[in-house]
Formats: C-alpha cells, sequence, structure tokens
C-alpha cells in the first residue's frame, strides 16, 4: 500500500488515466493470486503458533509444511493460469485493451513472491519481532519503489516499468524468506500437522477470497458499464485513502498478538476490558483519519495534479468521490471488532454464508446501480455492503460469543459521522467544500472529547500522577 502512494506521483506524470486503469486491474489479479497462494496460512500462523510454541518439532512441522505446501500451490497456479491465462482474461475483460501476456503473467509472479513473503510477516507478528517486521517490509517497499523507477525510466508511458518492477522487488525478499524459514524449520512436509490447519484455513480462504470480490473485484465489475479512465478515477479516489487503510491495519496489527492470547486465555466466551480499550482507540484514531483525509486529501490532489501535472487534469476528478468512499472505513473498522470471535474461537464456519451475502449485495447493486449513477453506483453499493457485513459478523456470533463494549463508542459515535457527511455532502456548493469538510473535523474532535470525557480526565501531559490515579 505504502509503495502505491510513493508511485502515485510517476503514475500521473508517466501513465495517461487509461493505462493507470489497466494496470489497477493488474493490482487486483496480483491480489487474486496472492490469496490463492497463501491458502490463509497468513490467518491460521496467528493461532497455530500459540498452540505449537511451547513443542518445537510441532511448530516445525506446521510452518516448514506450510511453506512447502504455498511452493507447490505457486507451481500449480503458475502453470494452470499460463495455460487458461489468457481466456480467463477475454472472458471477464471482453472488449477491453488487456491481455493476460506478458503482464498478467508477470503479475503470477509478483502474487506467488509476496504470498510467500506476507505469510512470512504475519509470523514474524504473532511471535512478536517488531525490528525485523519493520525491516524487512521497507526491503520489499525499497526494492519495488527502486525497479519500478528505473523500469519507468527505461519504458516511459509503458506498464512495463510498474508490472516487471513490482515482480523483481518482491522477487529477492522471497529468496530470503525461503532461505530465513527452512534454516531455522527445515524443509519438510508432514501432512499430518498441516491438515489440521487446512481444515482451519479452507473457512477462512474462502472468506479472503470473498473479501477480494468486496474489496477489488469491483474494478472489474465496472468495466461492464464504464471505461478504463473511469476505473483510473475510481482507483485514485480508492489509493487517496490508503493511508487511513495502512494505519488502520498496522495499528491492529501491532495488538492483534495480545488480543488472541488474552482471549485464548480466558475460560469463558466474553470479551475482554483490555480488548475493548485497543478498539476504542482504533475507532477513534479511524474517525480522525476520515475526517481529516476528507479535509486534506481533496486540496492535496487539486494542487499536485492541476499545479505539478496540468496535462493530466482527469486524475483530479477522483477527488469528488473521496468523501463518500473514506466513510466506508468507518464501518470497516467497526466489522474488525465483531470479527475477533471468528479467529480466537476458530470458528471460520459462518464466515463464507455471511460473505457470500455482503458480495451478492454488492455486485448486484453495483450492476443496478452503475447504470445510472456511474462511479457513485459503485460507491455506495461498497457503503451498503459493508454496513450488512458489520450487522452479519455480530449477527451469527449470537449464543457463541457474548460482546461485553461501550455501544456508544463502538457503533454509535462513528456512525454518526457517516451520516453527517453522508446527508450534508451532495447539497454542498463546490465553493463551500473546503469549509463542510472543515466541519466535519471539527465535529469529530468534539464528538470523540464528549465520549470520551470521563478518560480525559486522567490525561496527564506532563506526565505528572495525579491525585486518586
Amino acid at each position: 500500500m505504502a509503495s502505491a502512494l510513493i508511485l502515485f506521483p510517476l503514475y500521473v506524470y508517466h501513465l495517461s488515466l487509461d493505462a493507470y486503469g489497466a494496470l489497477s486491474i493488474y493490482l487486483v489479479f496480483i491480489t487474486l493470486v496472492q490469496i490463492l497462494i497463501t491458502f490463509s496460512f497468513d490467518t491460521s500462523v496467528y493461532v497455530h503458533y500459540h498452540e505449537y510454541k511451547n513443542d518445537s518439532a510441532k511448530l516445525a512441522d506446521f510452518v516448514g509444511s506450510a511453506f512447502v505446501f504455498m511452493l507447490m500451490s505457486g507451481v500449480v497456479v503458475a502453470t494452470l493460469l499460463s495455460l487458461a491465462g489468457e481466456m480467463i482474461f477475454q472472458l471477464a475483460l471482453p472488449g477491453q485493451n488487456i491481455s493476460f501476456f506478458p503482464y498478467g503473467l508477470a503479475s503470477v509472479g509478483t502474487g506467488v513472491f509476496l504470498a510467500v513473503f506476507k505469510v512470512h510477516s504475519s509470523l514474524l507478528q504473532t511471535r512478536e519481532n517488531p525490528e525485523l517486521f519493520l525491516w524487512s517490509n521497507v526491503m520489499v517497499l525499497s526494492l519495488i519503489v527502486v525497479f519500478t523507477v528505473i523500469g519507468l525510466h527505461f519504458y516511459p508511458h509503458s506498464l512495463a516499468g510498474p508490472v516487471y518492477g513490482r515482480l523483481l522487488g518482491a522477487f529477492f525478499p522471497f529468496l530470503w524468506v525461503l532461505w530465513r524459514i527452512f534454516k531455522e524449520f527445515g524443509l519438510r512436509f508432514n501432512f499430518h500437522w498441516l491438515k489440521g490447519s487446512l481444515a482451519f484455513n479452507i473457512y477462512a480462504f474462502v472468506y479472503q477470497l470473498q473479501q477480494w470480490f468486496i474489496n477489488q473485484f469491483d474494478r472489474v465489475v465496472m468495466l461492464l458499464y464504464l471505461t478504463l479512465a473511469d476505473v483510473g478515477v475510481y482507483d485514485v479516489a480508492l489509493k487517496c485513502l490508503l493511508p487511513i487503510e495502512l494505519l488502520m491495519n498496522s495499528l491492529q496489527s501491532a495488538f492483534y498478538p495480545r488480543v488472541v492470547s488474552q482471549l485464548m486465555g480466558k475460560t469463558d466466551q466474553r470479551g475482554a476490558e483490555e480488548v475493548n480499550r485497543y478498539y476504542h482507540g482504533l475507532i477513534a484514531v479511524v474517525m480522525l483519519l476520515v475526517t481529516g483525509s476528507i479535509l486534506t486529501f481533496p486540496i492535496a490532489i487539486k494542487v499536485f495534479v492541476l499545479k505539478l501535472f496540468s496535462n493530466k487534469a482527469a486524475y483530479a476528478d477522483a477527488v469528488q468521490y473521496i468523501p463518500y468512499i473514506a466513510v466506508i472505513y468507518l464501518f470497516r473498522v467497526i466489522k474488525m471488532y465483531f470479527a475477533i470471535p471468528y479467529n480466537t474461537l476458530k470458528y471460520t464456519r459462518p464466515l463464507p454464508v455471511i460473505y457470500l451475502i455482503v458480495v451478492a449485495i454488492k455486485i448486484i447493486l453495483m450492476i443496478l446501480l452503475m447504470q445510472h449513477m456511474q462511479i457513485y453506483g459503485a460507491v455506495a453499493a461498497s457503503l451498503v455492503s459493508a454496513a450488512v457485513e458489520v450487522y452479519l459478523m455480530k449477527r451469527f456470533m449470537k449464543n457463541r460469543f457474548v460482546y461485553r463494549y461501550n455501544v456508544f463508542k463502538v457503533v454509535v459515535a462513528p456512525t454518526l459521522m457517516l451520516l453527517l457527511i453522508i446527508t450534508l455532502e451532495p447539497f454542498i456548493p463546490d465553493s463551500w467544500k473546503w469549509t463542510a469538510h472543515g466541519f466535519y473535523f471539527v465535529v469529530c474532535i468534539g464528538l470523540l472529547v464528549w465520549t470520551y470525557r470521563n478518560e480525559l480526565k486522567w490525561v496527564n501531559p506532563f506526565g505528572q500522577k495525579k491525585e486518586g490515579a
């Protein structure tokens, strides 16, 4: 996600909006391949590490076998897509100037390499090894950026630089991960210890595929009614808001191992106060990020595109969609809270049902709404499906896990901000947009101050302990 932000100025400079739209399709394809190869080991490693960490032999069997399984999957998936990839692209993207060869095939390799790296990163997280986690991800980011910059220099106005740059940037970390994993755990394939994880993985795998349909497949569906340039504009708006997703996911990753440890150590199936505090803070931060992004990003994009790249003014069309896409993150962060027990209880069976409903709602709404609302139709479908997702995640855990939480902090406060924004935004003249966006930010601060008024009494910026604290 960080590489997408860092490289965005170069994409604007070198690529037409149509080419940028095509690149977004290839990046969506990379994500799909990555999901196929990981087979949800990036999720199960959080749970199984804590099960096996006191038995080094079992842990080595699980970790070594998982990585060998992914390598085998990579060979199978790459072979099948090499044979059928062009046909799949023609069926999924009829009439579009997007071919599987050569960029789709290169994207397959990138997806395989990043899948192995992602599972390794999850292992570092659950082992609470933040230093190596940080620097390994910095390595991947740096290599992708460097190779992409070199590619765009030698192949300007072409997708060769972005596609092959990402491929090379992922390849060397992939080799490093294999060397590190097999050095520590050995090159082994013990199906006995792996099959227990596969039974858990299958439901989470289907869940991740459905998440891909929810969060990525919309670009493909858009091409039924809209152009590659429209997909490019939509993707630009999404990329502008990546800092929210980056920080939201990073913050949860920082405390999630403690959440798992806290809940797995409980004898009853109830929430914990310490876990609630983590998510109260996360939701408050995301509320500030959403309203802050709505205030600053439209101005930044207009200045950046119109002043520095005046010949690429079409990229600035993304500004009008930013407020409506930003508020979707309010539902996503609420969903993170209600998703906790599905992993900690290893109760992933309902997830395919939940996301089958969510995917169906989103795709059907996109098809119905885009005919009349164009890009706004895709955004509206995403917002409605995100709300349904939150409801179903909580509903399907009934009678199995008791959520003990402050309803106002977790649900009401972010929902109030969402309703305020989507209610006012359509009626505000362009000349008053900046004022209205500043109003959203001020209201958010005021709402959070009131919501956490009791906690703020104990905040002491000068580091002295208050009497009675």
